[in-house]
């Protein structure tokens, strides 16, 4: 019988086919990062492109008057932006009993605003895990720069908030987490939250429409033109100076 030599097979074929050598899988490392390298492909960060951030408010009842105040100062990071290029933002917000909503991308004020003037807050309790989940997604998808988020408290489990926080981090998304008042377990978390983005935290008087509107600022500068806008801001406006000395 004509053919050709079947080859012995090997001590570990034989060993994998009887169950005892598992594949070579990759490792948790090699894992992450391919992760890493296929959202920085799909992330449009090259010069000229369109800055996205997302903004992301707590809409829970306690919050109305803070919402009606972003809503009016929302215009100032438009304008803020059109002086570096362009910027689109995508809004994001909790409220009621495990509601999360999310907008397309919006790229004027006008319709922004009109948006926003039609959404009333009710109470429920905060969904910030949610609100970084969102980013993420959009930061793989479609490309984020920076993610702002205004609240006044956390009532998460931290350490998830903070999972989810790394994984931005790792994708080189900074959040900006200014947070109105004093609660301190809102200030441990958000401190923590921008540290591990490598963003920035502050706090702002309840009603403080000028300290606000000052952060939002750059947020919106640093969004449209990255960390040298946010340099040149910082030398005619104290919200980017905030910003610059908590970023990495």
């Amino acid at each position: 019988m004509s053919g050709e030599p079947i080859k012995p097979k090997s001590a570990d074929e034989l060993r994998r086919k009887a169950g005892s050598l598992p594949e070579t899988r990759p490792s948790a490392s090699e894992d992450i990062a391919a992760f890493v390298a296929r959202a920085k492909a799909m992330s449009p960060h090259a010069a000229g492109s369109r800055g996205r951030l997302v903004f992301a408010l707590d809409a829970t009842m306690s919050r109305q008057p803070t919402w009606d105040m972003a809503c009016a100062l929302q215009a100032d990071m438009f304008h803020e932006a059109a002086a570096l290029g362009s910027l689109d933002i995508r809004l994001v917000y909790y409220r009621g009993l495990n509601e999360c909503r999310a907008t397309g991308w919006i790229s004027d004020s006008a319709q922004l605003a009109k948006l926003m003037g039609k959404i009333d807050c009710r109470g429920g309790n905060t969904q910030i895990g949610k609100v970084l989940s969102e980013a993420r997604r959009e930061a793989v998808g479609s490309g984020v720069r920076a993610v702002v988020f205004v609240g006044d408290a956390m009532e998460e489990r931290v350490d998830d908030l903070c999972v989810k926080a790394g994984e931005l981090g790792l994708l080189k998304v900074p959040v900006f987490m200014f947070q109105e008042g004093e609660d301190s377990v809102a200030e441990q978390a958000f401190r923590e939250i921008a540290r591990l983005t490598g963003g920035a935290w502050c706090r702002f008087d309840p009603g403080a429409a000028a300290q606000l509107r000052e952060l939002l600022r750059a947020a919106a500068a640093y969004a449209a033109g990255g960390r040298e806008a946010l340099l040149r801001l910082s030398k005619t406006g104290s919200g980017a100076a905030k910003l610059l000395g908590q970023m990495k």
